[in-house]
C-alpha cells in the first residue's frame, strides 16, 4: 500500500471527492511518508529490494517488471489516476571486486505525482557451505515531481493549487541487505532500504522516504514421485514499523519451461501467475483480484503485471584461462 489513509478513504476515490483526500494528505503540512512500489512477482525481484543479491547468479541478467495497479480508479474528468510503475535491474558478478554490481531504474506515477529514479548496488560475495552470502549497500537518487496545475480545486482561490506548476526534489537515500542463495536453489535475504529516511518540500508539504524493512525466503523442490514437476513456496514480508504487508506464494514448475502458481497479500489481494522459460530468457503475467475495499463497487478492477527476465554467463573463468596462452602475451 502506498498510502497508509488510502483504504480508510476509498469510498471518494473515483468521484469529485478524490480531489480533497488527495490534497488532505499530499498538501497538509504535516510529514508525508512516501512507501515503496509493490509487485506481484516479488520472487523474480530479489535484486530490488536486496542488494545483496547483486551478482550472486553468477550471470549477468536484466529484469524488467511493468505494473498497472488498481486499475479504474478516475477523476471526475474521466483521467486516470491508478499507481504504474515500471522497474528495470541489471546485475552482474565481478569477481576481481570479489562480489557484484547491480544498476536499477524506476519510474512510478499516482495520479499527478511521477518519481523517477537511480540506484545502484554492490555486493561482497562470501562462499560458504552450500552456498554463497551476499552483503551489500545501495546508493539511491529519487527525483519527485508533482503537477499542481492538473488539480482542479473544490474551493476556488484555493492559494495552494492556484497559479501553481510542476515542482520537484531530489531525494538521496541508502539500503543495506544481505542474502543467502544456496546450490539447491532455496534463498534468504534481509534488507534494510531508505534508511537515511530522507526529507524534502514540494509545494506546500514535506515528504519522508520512509524506512522500509524486507524478509524473503524461497525453496525449489521437486516433486518426491515425478521430478518433471518443481513447487517453490516463497515468503515475503515488507514493513515500515507502522504496518506490515505479507505475501505468501506458491508455483509450480512443468519440466523448467513452464510455470504457475497462486499469491496472497495479506488484507489485499489473491493474486494469480503464468510464465514460460525458453532458454535464457523468462517472461511472467500476473493478475491481482483486489479483496480488501479497494476492489468493491467497481473501484478498482484488479492489477496487471508484466515480468521479462533474461540471463547470460559469460564464463569469466575460461576467459582469464584462455588470456593465460603465450599467443596473448
Amino acid at each position: 500500500m502506498r498510502y497508509k489513509n488510502k483504504r480508510k478513504k476509498t469510498p471518494t476515490m473515483r468521484f469529485r471527492g478524490f480531489a480533497a483526500f488527495f490534497i488532505s494528505i499530499m498538501f497538509s503540512t504535516v510529514v508525508f511518508a512516501q512507501q515503496e512500489p509493490q509487485f506481484s512477482h516479488n520472487m523474480f525481484n530479489n535484486m530490488g529490494i536486496n542488494p545483496g543479491y547483486a551478482g550472486l547468479r553468477g550471470a549477468i541478467c536484466a529484469t524488467g517488471l511493468a505494473r498497472q495497479q488498481w486499475l479504474g480508479f478516475k477523476d471526475a474528468e474521466d483521467n486516470r489516476l491508478n499507481p504504474e510503475t515500471y522497474l528495470l535491474n541489471v546485475d552482474a558478478p565481478l569477481p576481481f571486486l570479489k562480489g557484484g554490481l547491480a544498476l536499477g531504474f524506476m519510474q512510478d506515477k499516482l495520479g499527478y505525482e511521477n518519481s523517477v529514479g537511480v540506484k545502484l548496488s554492490y555486493a561482497y560475495h562470501i562462499k560458504m557451505y552450500g552456498g554463497k552470502l551476499g552483503i551489500g549497500a545501495q546508493l539511491g537518487f529519487l527525483d519527485k515531481r508533482i503537477d499542481f496545475s492538473q488539480f482542479n480545486p473544490i474551493s476556488e482561490g484555493d492559494p495552494v493549487l492556484t497559479g501553481s506548476a510542476e515542482e520537484t526534489h531530489m531525494f538521496t537515500d541508502f539500503a543495506l541487505g544481505a542474502f543467502f542463495l544456496t546450490d539447491s536453489r532455496s534463498w534468504a535475504g534481509l534488507s534494510f532500504t531508505q534508511l537515511r529516511q530522507a526529507k524534502g518540500q514540494i509545494g506546500e508539504s514535506n515528504h519522508l522516504l520512509k524506512r522500509h524493512a524486507y524478509f524473503t525466503g524461497g525453496y525449489a523442490m521437486p516433486f518426491p514421485n515425478n521430478p518433471i514437476f518443481e513447487l517453490t513456496p516463497s515468503l515475503l514480508v515488507k514493513t515500515d514499523l507502522a504496518s506490515v504487508q505479507i505475501d505468501v506464494n506458491a508455483m509450480v514448475t512443468y519440466n523448467k519451461r513452464f510455470w504457475g502458481g497462486v499469491s496472497y497479500r495479506l488484507q489485499d489481494a489473491v493474486v494469480f501467475l503464468f510464465g514460460l522459460n525458453i532458454e535464457q530468457i523468462s517472461v511472467g503475467y500476473s493478475y491481482d483480484f483486489t479483496t480488501s475495499p479497494l476492489g468493491r463497487r467497481g473501484r478498482s478492477f484488479g492489477s496487471h503485471e508484466i515480468m521479462l527476465q533474461y540471463c547470460f554467463d559469460l564464463d569469466l573463468d575460461k576467459i582469464r584461462e584462455i588470456q593465460r596462452n603465450v599467443r596473448f602475451l
